[in-house]
């Protein structure tokens, strides 16, 4: 894709304008920056999602923020016991025409979009989760034989209600590693809280968030990200932590290379957002708990000892040693 003088314009304006996407998305949602901040690194690095968090606190606002400052398409899928693939999916159904004839016609699905939001997606059957595999990994859904391609950007934000709760279910291994990050949103603070309050009074809809970028400058910016540099040391630096997460005493299973690439993604992305073409180790440090954090499977000796997996992360991020990358005399 060709930039033009504009788009570039655009571009260099994105990098300027972080902070008014920011403002633009705290009309909606007070405080969670972090949060806010890697999901919009996700956006631009091009993956997909998973949003934990108890009901309430702003998920499903934060999502609908996030696709109006970027001017995307957005559906909704909420995920329920008894939603099915289809529901999903999409469909052919029997058509007449005018001349009494009967024909198979293909009913769209509300997945064909750029962002889609699967509320509480660990409420629905595994059956229609599975659903997701083939879409969430290569923007595309395959029925009848017929594969057709998603919306492009295309991405996927789950929310997920804590383990445990009425009507869950655990994601499968395979579906979990196709989120390129999982990110948690916690209880306000009281003075948050109040700030809430306030605004709850006033009856302020999402549409007071404007439109920062079109839809084709999100392309380039996707594009742009990719081509920010990594360093061989860099490289090392990101298998040798996720070595570190498959062989220790207290993992059954580690991070993916799957979970590898997405790493490298949000580093990109991460550095990008800091305005320079190169990728530093305290941009992996950054994004690497919200990569991992759903990908390590702790044993059984992790779970008798009381180790949480967030304890795991710190510790193998102080136990590998981060690269220098000056140049050697």
């Amino acid at each position: 894709m060709e930039k033009t003088h504009a788009q570039e314009a655009d571009i260099r304006a994105f990098r300027s304008q972080v902070e008014d996407i920011r403002a633009q998305i705290a009309k909606e949602i007070v405080g969670q920056q972090e949060v806010v901040d890697h999901m919009l690194m996700a956006l631009i690095a091009g993956g997909n999602v998973l949003l934990e968090g108890v009901p309430g606190v702003g998920k499903t606002r934060l999502v609908r923020s996030l696709g109006r400052v970027f001017d995307l398409p957005f559906k909704r899928i909420q995920f329920t016991p008894d939603l099915m693939p289809a529901d999903v999916t999409g469909t052919n159904i029997i058509v007449k025409d005018a001349s009494g004839n009967s024909t198979f016609q293909f009913q769209p699905g509300p997945i064909f979009s750029n962002i889609i939001l699967a509320d509480e997606i660990n409420r629905a059957t595994p059956k229609t989760q599975s659903a997701l595999l083939e879409v969430m990994e290569e923007k595309q859904v395959t029925i009848d034989g017929v594969t057709r391609r998603t919306g492009d950007p295309f991405i996927v934000i789950a929310t997920e209600n804590p383990v445990g709760s009425a009507g869950t279910q655990l994601l499968p291994e395979s579906q979990l590693d196709r989120f390129m990050i999982c990110v948690k949103m916690g209880y306000p603070s009281v003075e948050e809280e109040i700030e809430i309050l306030r605004r709850a009074q006033s009856g302020e809809a999402v549409e007071n968030v404007f439109p920062i970028l079109e839809q084709t400058v999100l392309l380039l910016l996707q594009k742009e990200v990719r081509e920010v540099f990594v360093h061989e040391r860099i490289y090392r630096y990101i298998a040798e932590l996720a070595k570190a997460t498959r062989e220790n005493e207290w993992t059954e299973l580690g991070i993916s290379t799957r979970g590898t690439v997405a790493l490298t993604k949000m580093a990109k992305a991460a550095a990008y957002l800091q305005g320079r073409n190169y990728v530093i180790p305290a941009d992996v440090m950054d994004v690497f708990e919200d990569v991992a954090i759903h990908r390590i499977i702790l044993n059984m000796k992790a779970k008798v000892g009381h180790i949480r997996t967030e304890e795991l992360i710190r510790r193998i991020v102080e136990q590998v040693r981060q690269p220098s990358l000056q140049k050697r005399r």
